[in-house]
């Protein structure tokens, strides 16, 4: 039965799955396999083995190789012509005057195509561009608009925790992020506060997001491993406390602690579990 080895061509790229076949492959080793794009060199980030993945593994295509030390120069001479190409194409976009904004360039490992990434705010004719860039090159051209998300994660940055951005590290795909997360965890739905450097949405809310909604955590300090379950309240929630009756107004789920508020006493901030559900 053959096996399935996870295959990345960049930092934080998505992940893409071949047939190992027979070979011998193993995590971080280099590969040149055959995608959509034509012959790719990536490297092996999941192990091969009989994953559970959608569709039928026979119809994945195979690995076709592990790279050699000659690869292995193809790839940075690849490098170099990127940026020599990148620096052709700004002044191509200068001269036609083309409202974009060009991002990055990427060669094929066989150098049969060249894909130019950009941004711009509407649709662009870019067809002159190709043109002119095709008569220089001398190979397939592929200009591909990205949004914003994927704008900061071509171009990177550090983030407001002063790290470098997920997206940009090791975030392969982007997930659905809501507003009702922000909602979720009591942050302040100002936008400067919750965006990222993008304008969209933080990524990193996300992360919390299954914290705030499930009152199971594991437990780390010990190395065991072992779910530590802890009643978890909500906001509106009626509870009973040493002073009495009272409702739950905030929740702060790092703390494990609660604000109360009594019908004739001042709100009082207690931890999780000096408080008892109402049977109300």
């Amino acid at each position: 039965m053959n096996k399935i080895a996870g295959v990345r061509f960049k930092k934080a790229g998505k992940i893409y799955y071949f047939s190992s076949e027979n070979m011998e492959v193993n995590i971080d080793d280099g590969v040149i396999v055959e995608t959509s794009r034509g012959m790719e060199y990536g490297r092996v980030v999941i192990f091969p083995k009989h994953p559970e993945i959608p569709g039928d593994p026979g119809e994945l295509r195979p690995i076709l190789r592990k790279a050699t030390a000659r690869d292995l120069v193809q790839v940075e001479r690849n490098r170099e012509r990127e940026k020599e190409a990148f620096q052709i194409c700004l002044e191509k976009i200068k001269k036609l005057k083309c409202k974009m904004k060009l991002l990055r360039v990427e060669y094929t490992f066989d150098r049969n195509k060249i894909v130019f990434f950009f941004t711009a705010e509407g649709r662009v004719d870019f067809r002159e561009l190709v043109k002119e860039l095709a008569a220089v090159f001398h190979t397939r051209i592929e200009m591909r608009q990205v949004g914003v998300r994927d704008e900061a994660k071509q171009v990177s940055g550090i983030g407001p925790c002063g790290r470098t951005l997920c997206c940009a590290s090791f975030l392969g795909e982007f997930a659905p992020v809501s507003i009702k997360m922000a909602k979720t965890q009591g942050l302040s739905l100002n936008p400067s506060k919750i965006s990222g450097v993008c304008g969209r949405l933080m990524c990193c809310l996300r992360y919390e997001d299954g914290m705030y909604k499930c009152g199971e955590i594991k437990g780390k300090g010990c190395g065991c491993h072992k779910k530590i379950v802890v009643p978890e309240p909500s906001v509106g929630m009626k509870v009973m406390t040493d002073k009495g009756e009272g409702q739950v107004v905030y929740v702060n789920h790092q703390k494990h602690t609660v604000k109360v508020q009594y019908p004739d006493q001042p709100e009082q901030i207690l931890s999780w579990k000096e408080i008892d559900k109402s049977d109300d």
